[in-house]
């Protein structure tokens, strides 16, 4: 994996990943990390890219460890600075994937970059705030997002005493971080201990106008979904669904929050499936 620090616009810095594939005919995936986490490229990541001939692109969003803080960042934002950073390295088209956090994210490239997303996949994400159905429900800690929804300064406070609820996981997640996931965990402890900033800014970015809209999504898009997650409830991948006009879910009713990303391997068999058309 290489690590470089890209300068965009005003001399931010976005920390960048790039990993798998060397050869410049390779399918190209941009990766969209969760909240909280580094950016850096997880093995399973790495290891099923590699497998499959893709090469994989990541960065840390503004504020998290080593990319520079941008208050006021929306979820629209990642679509200029993956457009900034596949320019920086040459690339003119590619995929993109996002877990949980990051699954916005990736909506937001292919929404905003048509010409340039073949496809898109999000894991375990989080809809837009609406009360189209019960955004909350199911939600077995809503306390940083119900803050994030009264503004940055209302998150950021909360974020000082702010601890993790166990009861977001249900077994199979303890299961997948204490084995094959377990570089996630590690991953998420190191963007925690660098500082708040980017989870909260994540949350406040979902908690408001995300400067986009999903049902704009035109590229084949993938959404799988545990039923038992207690962290992104089932019930914002089925709305997903219905706003996203070129999309179908894989529903794994048995599956949490971290124990669905066992499907990141055949995910991207469906994705490269779109590179290589």
């Amino acid at each position: 994996m290489i690590e470089r620090d890209i300068v965009v616009d005003g001399g931010r810095i976005l920390r960048t990943y790039d990993g798998g594939a060397r050869s410049p005919e390779a399918p190209v995936l941009f990766w969209h990390h969760g909240s909280p986490q580094t950016g850096a490229i997880l093995e399973p990541i790495a290891v099923a890219a590699e497998r499959r001939g893709i090469r994989v692109i990541s960065y840390a969003r503004p504020g998290y460890p080593g990319s520079t803080p941008d208050p006021g960042r929306r979820v629209a934002s990642a679509a200029a600075d993956v457009a900034r950073i596949a320019d920086r390295l040459g690339i003119a088209r590619f995929g993109v994937m996002g877990a949980s956090g990051g699954g916005p994210h990736a909506l937001a490239c292919a929404a905003l970059l048509p010409d340039r997303v073949l496809g898109a996949v999000g894991l375990a994400a989080i809809a837009p705030l609406t009360d189209r159905f019960d955004w909350w429900a199911g939600m077995a800690s809503d306390a940083g997002l119900r803050a994030a929804v009264d503004g940055r300064a209302a998150r950021a406070r909360f974020a000082e005493t702010e601890e993790f609820v166990p009861e977001s996981f249900i077994p199979a997640d303890w299961e997948a971080l204490s084995g094959a996931w377990a570089s996630l965990g590690a991953d998420a402890g190191a963007a925690g201990e660098a500082g708040p900033d980017g989870l909260v800014d994540d949350d406040v970015a979902f908690a408001a106008d995300w400067g986009f809209d999903p049902a704009g999504v035109l590229a084949p898009t993938l959404l799988v979904q545990g039923g038992l997650d207690r962290v992104v409830p089932a019930a914002h991948a089925r709305h997903l669904l219905e706003i996203c006009p070129n999309s179908e879910l894989w529903y794994r009713p048995r599956d949490g929050h971290i124990s669905v990303l066992a499907a990141v391997p055949v995910a991207m068999d469906w994705l490269l499936d779109r590179l290589t058309a």
